[in-house]
This record gives C-alpha cells, sequence and structure tokens, in this order.
C-alpha cells in the first residue's frame, strides 16, 4: 500500500482507509506493507502491518510524489530479490507516473484515484495540468482503477471511457458523546453548529461562515481545521466572520475523542466539501448521528441519500436550514438518527476491506488487467 503517509493514521481519508483495509487484510492471513512518510512508528510494525518508512521532498508539489518515487524503487529492488509483492494498491492519481516502474516489475496494480483534484484552486496553470494528465496515465497504466464514489466512476466513464472498482470507505459509527470532553471544551450536546474542514475554497468554509452570518442563530457557529497552504484564504474566511461573537474558531482538533464529541454534539454539522469523492469527514459526522448540512453537489447527495441531510447551494439556503434546526431541534436529531442508520448499513468497513480482498484476487489471477479498464472504449 504505497502512495499516502502511511500509518497510524493521523492525517485524513486515505491515511484512514489504509489504517482500515490493512488490519483486517492481515486477520484474514494476508501479508501487507504500508509505505510511510512521517513520524516512524516504533518496532516496524503496526496492527500486523509491516512499516517501511522512507523520506520524502518537504514541498507540496514535491512530497507526495518523491515518497512515492522512493516507495516504488524500493519495491521494485524487493521484487528483484524475490521478496516483492503479489499486488500494488496506489492511493492517489498523482503517482501515476511512477506506474510504469511497478509495471516493470510485473507487479500487478491497482490505482485509487480519490477526487478531482485539479478542481482544487490551491493548483493553478502548471499543477491542475499536472493532475488532469495525471488521471489520463492512471488510466493508461493500472490494471484496475477504485473509485471510492459513484460520481468518480461516472467521471472516469465519461471522461475516459474507462471501467472503475466502486469501493467506498467505511464510516465509524459512534455509539454515544463523551459529554466531560464536550464540557470540558465549554460546550453541550445540541448547543453548537460545526464546521471541520481544511480551509480551501472547494470545501465553502467562506461560504457556512457567511450563511451562518445571515442567519438568526442563536447557538454558536464552531469552526475546526486550518490552512496548510492557503493564509490569503484563513483571512478571507476571517474576514467574513467579522467581530460576531457567536463564531469560534479552534484551529486542528488533533485530540480525536473530542472531534468525536464534537461531532456527535452539534445541533448541525455544516459539510462543504465539493470536489472529493466519498468524504471520510461526512461519514464520521454520519456515524457521530449528526444531522447534516451539506454543498449540493452530487458526492453528497449520493452518500447521504434525500432523507439523511438537508442541501444547501448559497448562503441564504445555509441560513435558512441553520435556522430551521434551531426552530426545530427534534427534526434535526431525527436527521442525525436517520444518518448513522445509513452510515451503519452502507459504509462498514468490514465489506470495504473484503472488497479489497476480492480486488487483490482479481489481480493475481490476472482477471482485471489494463484491457479491462479500457474496456468501455
Amino acid at each position: 500500500m504505497v502512495g499516502t503517509r502511511g500509518v497510524p493514521a493521523r492525517y485524513g481519508g486515505f491515511e484512514t482507509a489504509v489504517e482500515e483495509i490493512g488490519r483486517r487484510l492481515v486477520k484474514a492471513g494476508h501479508e501487507v506493507t504500508v509505505y510511510c512518510r512521517g513520524e516512524r512508528h516504533p518496532g516496524g510494525e503496526y496492527l500486523g502491518m509491516r512499516l517501511v518508512h522512507l523520506p520524502a521532498v518537504k514541498k507540496k508539489v514535491a512530497e507526495t510524489l518523491s515518497h512515492t518515487a522512493f516507495s516504488v524503487t524500493h519495491t521494485a529492488a524487493r521484487r528483484v530479490a524475490r521478496k516483492g509483492p503479489d499486488v500494488a494498491l496506489v492511493f492517489n492519481a498523482a503517482n501515476a507516473p511512477l506506474l510504469p516502474v511497478l509495471r516493470m516489475m510485473r507487479i500487478p496494480v491497482a490505482t485509487h484515484v480519490d477526487g478531482l483534484e485539479w478542481k482544487r484552486t490551491k493548483w493553478s496553470g502548471a499543477g491542475r495540468r499536472y493532475y488532469r494528465n495525471a488521471e489520463s496515465l492512471a488510466v493508461r497504466w493500472s490494471d484496475a482503477l477504485i473509485a471510492d464514489a459513484r460520481g468518480i466512476q461516472d467521471y472516469y466513464t465519461e471522461r475516459f471511457g474507462a471501467s472503475s472498482v466502486f469501493i467506498a470507505y467505511g464510516a465509524p459509527i459512534l455509539a454515544g458523546t463523551d459529554v466531560t470532553k464536550l464540557t470540558e471544551a465549554g460546550y453541550q450536546p445540541g448547543g453548537y453548529h460545526l464546521v471541520v474542514a481544511r480551509f480551501e475554497p472547494e470545501n465553502h468554509v467562506h461560504l457556512a461562515v457567511e450563511g451562518y452570518r445571515r442567519s438568526g442563530a442563536v447557538k454558536p457557529l464552531v469552526v475546526v481545521g486550518s490552512a496548510p497552504y492557503s493564509d490569503a484564504y484563513t483571512e478571507r474566511v476571517r474576514e467574513l466572520a467579522g467581530d460576531d461573537p457567536r463564531i469560534r474558531f479552534l484551529g486542528g482538533v488533533w485530540d480525536q475523542d473530542l472531534l468525536d464529541a464534537l461531532y456527535a454534539g452539534a445541533l448541525t454539522y455544516v459539510h462543504g466539501h465539493s470536489v472529493g469523492g466519498t468524504n471520510p469527514s461526512l461519514l464520521r459526522a454520519m456515524g457521530a448521528g449528526a444531522s447534516v448540512v451539506a454543498y449540493d453537489v452530487n458526492f453528497n447527495r449520493e452518500v447521504l441519500g434525500e432523507e439523511a441531510g438537508r442541501f444547501f447551494d448559497d448562503a441564504v439556503s445555509l441560513a435558512h436550514l441553520i435556522e430551521a434546526a434551531e426552530a426545530d431541534p427534534q427534526a434535526a436529531a431525527e436527521r442525525g438518527a436517520a444518518a448513522r442508520k445509513r452510515a451503519a448499513e452502507r459504509y462498514v468497513w468490514d465489506d470495504v476491506a473484503a472488497a479489497y480482498e476480492r480486488l487483490c484476487e482479481d489481480l493475481v489471477a490476472r482477471r482485471l488487467t489494463r484491457k479491462t479498464v479500457r474496456a468501455r472504449r
């Protein structure tokens, strides 16, 4: 498993997926190697997974690709020594230029293509072109493409005529709220609205703040997140918040128990993400039983359905939804319960891991190859 920051999962959706899938594949009797960068876990093993820590160039445009380059080189050397893997699972289409190294070693490879990264505003002309080209290379050189949302499947079919395997993420189902954590942080269950997101324009944190300010809400808006690359966008969000005492910026919250308690205790969770596939933050909110108010794009409608959420497309519609939740908190709670039920039924890590196991078996047996990816052509 290559192309992520690795495990233990302390960053985002890819890392969580690697941890949850990898640990289950180990339980099923497979040997799993995870390539990691950053903090080292002692002992070289985690939950039965073998960890290989390699360096990366610490720059936004080069970190992921440089680490993957070291990782596939290491994999190729192990293959030469007859210790290499039967299958490579590569996360992020941005790593596609390195797939020929794996192919040269006759290692079947599946690429998890992620969302539509080229749509993110942090990538300008050259970066955007790179991601568009990388998608094309992933189609050309992968033996299978993995899409975590039907909308991503549709995109690859329509743009490239390519087949992909649909495997969503799993959702953590939280049984109850740690009220102690909430009260220590100064909050009560049902006493606030919540945003959890990296500060990027396509996550619409600015729209969440603007919509909330337009509302007559009494309960505060708690904003969790930061901007690793965009001071200008952070400044824009704070300017929109102005001196409104109802809006509270917490920055990054790295205490997972506290973060889970914030999800579970929110009157509404405002989800503005728009360019990814199945978003892990949305699944965590659903698993916590939060009443979700989501930006109206196909990915979010796919995950929530029509009964487990409400949708906004501008500040005015969001303001109305926030006011409606405060006017009828019981209805909001019922939608949260419906969201948890949907997550528990549709987004199950055991099912996800079993789908990855079948995928790997199909790759080893050569039932999936570059020809099957391009069969739709």
